[in-house]
């Protein structure tokens, strides 16, 4: 089952190659988590404001973390614990 979530959180990113982003580790409620894998990511906009989405698992469960570019700020959105 998947629990909303919605809170911003803290990232750690690797820039590049060009203006790729990949998640590395995440804090979340004052654990870090290490993304073993981006799965999936996508992109949408929200107004003017551009959303970068990424699906990652730490492992454990899934992840939906997203990247509001034009704040520069993180939210975990989402949390899939049964889908591993």
């Amino acid at each position: 089952m998947v629990q909303r979530i919605s809170e911003p959180i803290r990232v750690g990113v690797i820039h590049g190659p060009g203006a790729r982003l990949r998640p590395v580790w995440f804090d979340w409620q004052r654990r870090k988590h290490e993304v073993r894998e981006v799965t999936y990511h996508w992109r949408h906009r929200a107004g003017n404001e551009l959303m970068l989405h990424y699906s990652v698992t730490d492992g454990t469960a899934l992840y939906e973390l997203v990247y509001n570019t034009a704040e520069q700020t993180w939210t975990l959105e989402s949390i899939d614990a049964e889908k591993l």
